[in-house]
């Protein structure tokens, strides 16, 4: 996938609005709206630790550098931050004040409760959020979730899906929401006949198999 066709958010948002468009769409989107900014937040707090740290950066001085030092979580923040921009510029720009945030956060985390408790409290967040996660897809997608299909994409997308989400329920780029939202109907039209007919396949081959074994 090249470049522009990884920062085109109506291919981007379609491709993972997809995995997220159940009868009852909006508990599968509300367990995301909950998950999603955890998650970020505890990969983060992670990656505030002593491993992430990069000493040839550590003496560097810049505004804010107290509160986002040059370690790992920063520019994992900043990246993030600036694809998003790419990608939509008004809403990635609200996004990014909020993922450096979340970053500002994970330090501060680190820094009050020190870095074992922290670890543990954020690896526990983490663990439920991922799982509750999987039981939304389970329970109300009735498929795998986006990133078992395409890892990196998902885990990227994911952020910016969830804003889009919010800003979507406020009236953001009507015009946006009904392209990506006739896609997704394709794509689940397409998701439901191939389950279909995977589903009538497996009868055959397993009528064709009692039938073999009488």
């Amino acid at each position: 996938m090249g470049i522009r066709s990884f920062l085109d958010i109506e291919r981007q948002f379609s491709f993972y609005g997809a995995y997220h468009h159940n009868p009852v769409r909006t508990v599968n989107v509300a367990i995301h709206i909950t998950c999603v900014p955890l998650i970020m937040l505890t990969s983060f707090q992670f990656n505030t630790l002593s491993w992430a740290q990069i000493p040839c950066l550590s003496s560097l001085e810049y505004p804010l550098s107290s509160y986002l030092p040059p370690d790992i979580c920063t520019i994992s923040a900043l990246i993030y931050s600036t694809l998003y921009i790419l990608m939509d510029p008004a809403a990635g720009t609200a996004l990014a004040f909020i993922v450096m945030s979340l970053a500002g956060l994970a330090h501060a985390i680190t820094a009050h409760l020190g870095a074992t408790l922290a670890f543990r409290a954020c690896l526990g967040v983490h663990v439920i959020a991922w799982i509750a996660q999987f039981v939304g897809h389970g329970v109300y997608e009735g498929r795998a979730p986006a990133l078992l299909d395409n890892l990196v994409q998902a885990l990227f997308l994911a952020p910016i899906f969830v804003w889009l989400e919010v800003l979507f329920m406020c009236g953001y780029k009507p015009e946006l929401k009904g392209r990506v939202d006739r896609v997704i109907a394709r794509e689940m039209s397409k998701f439901r006949a191939e389950k279909l007919q995977g589903a009538k396949e497996r009868r055959s081959a397993m009528n064709a198999k009692n039938k073999k074994g009488e």
